[in-house]
């Protein structure tokens, strides 16, 4: 943990104060990232999404989640392709998705410096971001990602966090992609401490050979319903331990 608190006294000394009302018609400047500086460590915004932020801001805030996701449009489509799953899994467990389409590492730490999930208290966050970083290197890239589970740490002092290893994306077992997200997900492994829960399920989304089915991701990067179901039963243990349905409202 050690890392993860140098990299966030990094990033909060760049970044802006959380904001609890965004103005819509803001356009926030992109960050100045110095030569050598790794991106993924300092907030951006993205403006097509400012709205979309303040909406789910306003919708949460003051409001209590025992279980939260968050991520890119791998997450965010829990609430479309997955909607059936979720709802089975998760709808009575008191839950919110905070994915947004196509976000970064960099992305969604602007969203959580803007407030997004303080006061909601989780109990357990479901964390899965980085496959649009693939322009990044791999060490900047697990930096980043530490740097966001860092932040979940902190601002969810109650919770522990089931950082999800990268899922594999592409067809076949030897795109470029798949050797560095690989690589990716063994250095994410070395974050695992006592709030933080690292689990790789992304050989569960795999053919006997290694290829990805159009069944279960139709695009070879987005899971299918199918998909979102294995995906919930990879992480279900992990869910009743910390969100356990008996307790559901």
């Amino acid at each position: 943990m050690k890392r993860f608190a140098l990299s966030t006294i990094f990033v909060l000394s760049l970044a802006n104060a959380a904001l609890s009302d965004i103005p819509s018609s803001a356009v926030w400047p992109e960050p100045v990232v110095p030569p050598g500086a790794n991106a993924t460590i300092i907030a951006a915004p993205r403006n097509e999404w400012i709205d979309r932020v303040q909406q789910t801001l306003n919708k949460t805030k003051g409001k209590h989640y025992d279980l939260i996701f968050d991520g890119d449009s791998i997450t965010d489509n829990w609430q479309r392709v997955g909607a059936k799953v979720w709802a089975e899994r998760y709808g009575k467990l008191n839950a919110f998705d905070f994915g947004i389409w196509a976000d970064k590492i960099e992305h969604l730490l602007w969203r959580l410096q803007q407030g997004q999930v303080d006061g909601i208290d989780p109990k357990l966050v479901v964390l899965m971001i980085g496959t649009n970083n693939n322009g990044d290197t791999v060490d900047n890239i697990v930096e980043g990602i530490s740097n966001v589970a860092a932040e979940y740490v902190k601002r969810c002092p109650h919770a522990h966090v089931l950082l999800l290893g990268i899922f594999p994306r592409s067809e076949r077992p030897d795109d470029r992609l798949r050797p560095k997200y690989t690589e990716i997900n063994k250095k994410l492994a070395a974050l695992a401490s006592d709030r933080v829960i690292f689990l790789d399920i992304g050989a569960k989304f795999l053919e006997p050979d290694g290829s990805i089915s159009r069944e279960v991701m139709n695009d070879f990067l987005h899971p299918t319903a199918k998909g979102y179901q294995i995906w919930a039963d990879a992480i279900q243990s992990v869910v009743d331990k910390y969100v356990p349905a008996s307790n559901a409202k």
